[in-house]
């Protein structure tokens, strides 16, 4: 019953065969390797045109250097005031782009609207040098709620960084869950909807540590490649990781495992109702934050369930929990079965 994080679960079967393959002989180093070369290439064909990637080992690296490239001397960063950029980084993102500011939009379950962020930018006119002056925009997709921008939300927020002329950046870290919600194309979620720089992960999906930053604006990327040496984001051995995203993509494995994440999701948040429990959000992705009674909560990680208490307090009154409640994270993969969730189910008792 481990619902901790998509983070506790291995590697799946694809990306530890694509591994074992390819650990034989000799291969260029520093991503010079051809298979690395024919990953970039799968990335061309994934967003229907090139684009330049970058792969990295973290996605707080590639968020951070992906900032980097746009920042500037005095610059200001915009982004949901939960997102992992602002509360999860340790102020990577600040190191690495220079010092560059981050500031908080509000929005409810993770998602800035075209207001907020327009409200928040207005703090920081052009041409006032004591303010600092606006650099990008940062969206999460899926947002730390599980919830899921919709195209026409992402095109509206690209739309307001472009009346700043700022770029647009998403933080893909459950990019293929957020696809998987949606139905559309990668490009139709990037770059056709406004995304300039997108911080793709694989990670959480099944990979072992995959991560790369991708340019749909060639001219942007160049000189990346600085960032990435001197954030020691280069691999000598590439092809190690490069290997997790060729079993990742092939046959449509990080689709595959990224729609069983979300099915796994709605079964569990369908069970929690159906027990009396109720969630805070809509479920869009693979994460289900559910409120309990604390005792039922102290039930089951006496059971040995594995789930984070979660932050409540800014919940809409109509839902925040009570004294005697608790708000919940529980986060499903590819690695989570029907069975978990239904001894999960199992163990929910009524609260007393």
């Amino acid at each position: 019953m481990n619902f901790a994080s998509d983070n506790w679960a291995g590697a799946a079967p694809a990306v530890m065969s694509a591994l074992t393959r390819h650990n034989t002989g000799y291969a260029p180093a520093y991503t010079s390797d051809p298979l690395t070369e024919s990953v970039a290439q799968t990335f061309n064909e994934i967003f229907e045109r090139d684009v330049a990637v970058f792969q990295v080992a973290t996605g707080t690296a590639a968020n951070a250097l992906a900032l980097a490239a746009y920042a500037k001397p005095g610059g200001v960063v915009f982004c949901h005031r939960d997102s992992h950029v602002q509360v999860d980084e340790c102020n990577c993102p600040e190191f690495m782009t220079g010092g560059n500011k981050l500031v908080s939009v509000p929005g409810d379950f993770g998602k800035m609207t075209p207001d907020s962020l327009r409200s928040s930018m207005s703090a920081f006119p052009d041409g006032v040098v004591h303010h600092g002056r606006v650099a990008a925009v940062s969206l999460t997709q899926a947002t730390e709620w599980g919830t899921v921008y919709t195209l026409d939300e992402i095109a509206a927020l690209k739309e307001v960084a472009a009346s700043r002329d700022v770029p647009l950046h998403m933080d893909g870290a459950r990019f293929a869950n957020a696809l998987s919600t949606l139905g559309c194309s990668p490009a139709d979620m990037t770059w056709r909807a406004g995304v300039d720089v997108l911080s793709f992960g694989a990670t959480k999906n099944g990979c072992w540590c995959a991560e790369a930053v991708v340019f749909f604006d060639l001219k942007a990327a160049e000189g990346f490649e600085y960032l990435r040496k001197r954030g020691g984001h280069l691999f000598s051995k590439n092809r190690f990781s490069a290997a997790q995203f060729e079993g990742y993509f092939e046959d449509g494995n990080w689709l595959g495992t990224a729609a069983h994440a979300n099915a796994m999701a709605l079964l569990l948040a369908e069970g929690i109702r159906a027990a009396g429990g109720r969630t805070a959000c809509p479920v869009e992705a693979n994460e289900v934050f559910p409120i309990l009674k604390r005792s039922q909560f102290e039930q089951l990680q006496a059971a040995g369930a594995k789930l984070y208490e979660w932050p409540g307090g800014d919940l809409p009154d109509s839902i925040r929990p009570s004294d005697d409640e608790v708000c919940l994270r529980m986060v499903t993969c590819f690695a989570t079965t029907s069975e978990d969730v239904d001894a999960f189910l199992n163990t929910l008792k009524p609260a007393t």
